[in-house]
């Protein structure tokens, strides 16, 4: 089972061609059994609204068919996990990609990234 990291997300829907040939596989390997954390939709939402991402429809639309048309699920953000991501060591600076990390190691997923910084986090699986 695997989590998407939000750049990956955006480029499974947008322009799968940068996603690495790994990350294809590991996609296809795991069809139905993929998850999103929900920073991912807050992340997405604040890129849109400051104009750094065009999507072709309102986010809150775009996000609810991403998830449903590639069969994703979403994993919430609790109280746990918040707390866990402030734990990390401070190797990243962006505390949506320390919850990703800490949504992952909480229930034991594969994070699908290219972020370097993510996948030096001790204990972290990183596909890319």
């Amino acid at each position: 089972m695997g989590i998407l990291d939000t750049c990956t997300l955006l480029w499974l829907v947008a322009d799968q061609g940068h996603l690495s040939p790994p990350a294809r596989a590991f996609l296809a390997a795991h069809a139905g059994r993929l998850f999103v954390s929900a920073i991912s939709a807050f992340e997405i939402a604040l890129k849109q609204r400051k104009g750094a991402l065009g999507l072709p429809l309102p986010t809150r639309t775009w996000y609810s068919r991403a998830l449903e048309f590639h069969g994703l699920r979403e994993v919430p953000l609790d109280g746990p996990i918040a707390i866990a991501a402030a734990e990390l060591p401070p190797l990243h600076r962006d505390p949506c990609d320390r919850i990703i990390v800490a949504t992952a190691q909480a229930h034991g997923l594969t994070i699908l990234t290219p972020d370097p910084a993510i996948a030096a986090y001790p204990g972290a699986s990183v596909v890319w």
